[in-house]
């Protein structure tokens, strides 16, 4: 399932989950002191600065993972690195800015400056995913440990070892991704060091660029898992916002150019062929290499049913619809055609 609060997680366990594939990290910032302190690291001039606004940050989303890893007991647990460009935490309107200002005793032309100096064109193409992890490492390094101390902490409360997963987001090259695992691994090795206890953990990537589908087999020489991010992978392989598409894709479907909307059903032949060429380059690399799909395809059930024709390992969608996920999945693996629910 996709779950990002002990109480989605709860729900997800009562649905019939048996893991989490997808937890979205930057959810955990929008609430009270937390935002207050993501908006004072994103508007910190330098490192240091950076570094004082994540301490405050780190016992907040220690304390949420142990939350997850306990109602989990043992179950795999997915934890993505912050993904969402960082101007999506800051204020936007005039009378925002000032409120803001006003809270953190800072000056609102401060504010203002810096979202225009992260505004973007085409945020869902821009700064974002382990583009933040490589010009901010310190982000990943917070994640990192808030996630490991977390682990540590769950794993004495319910004597059950965490089934740890980190993933780094919108991974184009494999450089990104070992220098962003490089921050990840010594966050636990340092984590090991102050503990005394040996974290078992994988590090693994979303695949949602064709990019990424293309030269799997060379990211998997270092990726310990893959979760296929149809969501992205399906605007970025047509060049269609998801945001934006709904003034014309009902137009297509109804004159037959697209037989159906491909961000509510699969599209096999283009964005599943890709997902094809990851499986297959990927595993020659790495065999046995775990591989699913997070997203709302994960609910679907002709796009489940691809994913078992696939060889996916697992689907990972929104709680409310793990119960359809599982109907559909047991379908496909006893031969039965099913058709999408849209």
């Amino acid at each position: 399932t996709n779950a990002d609060t002990p109480e989605q997680t709860a729900n997800a366990l009562a649905f019939g989950a048996v893991g989490i594939g997808l937890t979205r990290t930057e959810h955990m910032f929008f609430e009270g002191d937390r935002i207050d302190a993501m908006r004072e690291m994103i508007l910190a001039e330098d490192e240091g600065s950076r570094r004082a606004a994540l301490a405050k940050l780190l016992p907040m989303q220690r304390a949420d993972f142990v939350d997850l890893f306990e109602i989990m007991k043992g179950l795999p647990v997915t934890i993505r690195l912050l993904d969402p460009p960082l101007h999506e935490f800051l204020p936007h309107s005039q009378s925002e800015i000032e409120e803001v200002a006003r809270a953190m005793n800072t000056d609102a032309r401060k504010i203002a400056d810096r979202a225009r100096e992260l505004a973007e064109f085409n945020p869902m193409l821009g700064f974002r995913g382990c583009r933040l992890a490589i010009a901010y490492p310190e982000i990943a390094e917070m994640q990192a440990r808030a996630i490991f101390e977390a682990a540590v902490e769950a794993g004495k409360r319910t004597g059950k070892p965490v089934g740890l997963e980190v993933m780094v987001p919108l991974i184009a090259t494999r450089a990104e991704f070992d220098i962003t695992k490089a921050r990840i691994d010594a966050t636990a090795a340092a984590v090991t060091k102050e503990t005394g206890v040996k974290l078992n953990y994988q590090t693994g990537t979303m695949i949602e660029l064709p990019r990424a589908c293309l030269l799997a087999g060379e990211i998997a020489k270092t990726a310990e898992f893959f979760s296929f991010g149809t969501n992205d992978l399906t605007q970025t392989t047509y060049g269609i916002s998801r945001d934006d598409a709904a003034s014309f894709l009902g137009t297509y479907v109804a004159r037959g150019i697209l037989e159906i909307d491909p961000f509510i059903s699969v599209d096999r032949d283009g964005v599943g062929e890709l997902v094809k060429i990851g499986v297959q380059r990927g595993r020659k690399t790495r065999p046995g290499l775990k591989m699913g799909i997070c997203g709302e395809h994960g609910g679907d059930p002709a796009s489940v049913a691809f994913c078992h024709e696939t060889g996916l390992d697992y689907v990972s969608c929104s709680p409310y619809r793990v119960p359809i996920a599982r109907l559909a999945a047991a379908q496909a693996a006893l031969g039965k055609a099913v058709a999408s629910q849209a």
